[in-house]
């Protein structure tokens, strides 16, 4: 097997890179500290797409997110999903592997959305055992990501930032800690943003994602989306600038629509790279 090639930092800003910018990637190999893919987008046995990720994985530390395991769901996990899985992290030798505290699939059917599971002991059980079987077939370590969400169940046993760290501590994976999905989540279901990240244990955060959300009027209600089409607004930015004095882990740019010129998204990259700046600057006056 090839080494894995990791960033030079551990808390760099890498970029997700989505297809309407992989043709500028290829012809300008812009200096990018790692790029962060779909899994699911290269899950073909060959052509341009695959040929594309592996020249990637080449010249660029590789963070593989998926979207399509569904780790929350009593239906146990498609063996052909994880088996494409398994076979592009042995074609490109990701730093990183994630996915999500999530389900998709019921009765042999899939869902084309990230649904959000009850935080009881049984759906912690069944998230567990999915994660410890994804782990040991890949036989690495996985991070699965905190989710945004948009109502909160009656039958729920733990708080979200309780229930990722059970979920942490049992199987020995590492969180992705999306900071856009943390304020979107409190301000829909009204609990405190920055408690919660004071009480996610830090050693269990392998990563951060920056995004962008939209809001919604629902019923006279405004509700917040996760849409990644957006620049990440300023409240976001302030939890972020809490969340890399605790944590010291690479920070990525998610932007998934309405995706506005690479340039940009290197700007926002270069906002986060200047937060963490500040932080080291102010950690070694102190």
């Amino acid at each position: 097997m090839l080494s894995i090639k990791r960033p030079i930092s551990t808390n760099c800003v890498g970029i997700g890179l989505r297809h309407p910018h992989h043709d500028y990637i290829l012809k300008n190999q812009p200096q990018i500290p790692w790029f962060e893919v779909h899994s699911e987008n290269f899950f073909c046995d060959g052509g341009a797409s695959l040929n594309f990720i592996k020249e990637i994985s080449k010249n660029y530390p590789l963070s593989l997110h998926g979207v399509g395991l569904s780790l929350g769901s009593a239906q146990k996990i498609d063996k052909t999903h994880l088996k494409k899985l398994k076979d592009l992290v042995e074609n490109t030798n990701p730093f990183l592997v994630s996915d999500h505290i999530s389900w998709s699939n019921i009765s042999n059917q899939v869902l084309n959305d990230l649904l959000p599971i009850p935080y009881t002991k049984e759906a912690l059980d069944i998230l567990c055992d999915n994660i410890d079987e994804v782990q040991n077939y890949l036989k690495r370590e996985i991070l699965v990501e905190n989710p945004s969400t948009y109502l909160s169940f009656n039958n729920s046993e733990f708080a979200e930032d309780d229930f990722i760290n059970a979920v942490a501590n049992k199987t020995g994976c590492k969180i992705l800690l999306d900071i856009n999905n943390i304020y979107v989540s409190s301000q829909n279901n009204n609990f405190d943003a920055i408690s919660y990240l004071n009480n996610i244990n830090q050693n269990i955060v392998g990563e951060m994602h920056l995004a962008g959300h939209s809001k919604s009027n629902i019923d006279g209600q405004i509700v917040l989306i996760d849409t990644h089409d957006d620049y990440v607004c300023d409240e976001v930015w302030n939890l972020y600038r809490l969340s890399v004095q605790k944590f010291n882990v690479p920070t990525l740019i998610e932007w998934d629509q309405d995706l506005p010129e690479f340039s940009e998204l290197v700007s926002e990259a270069k906002k986060a790279e200047d937060i963490i700046a500040n932080n080291v600057k102010q950690q070694a006056i102190s």
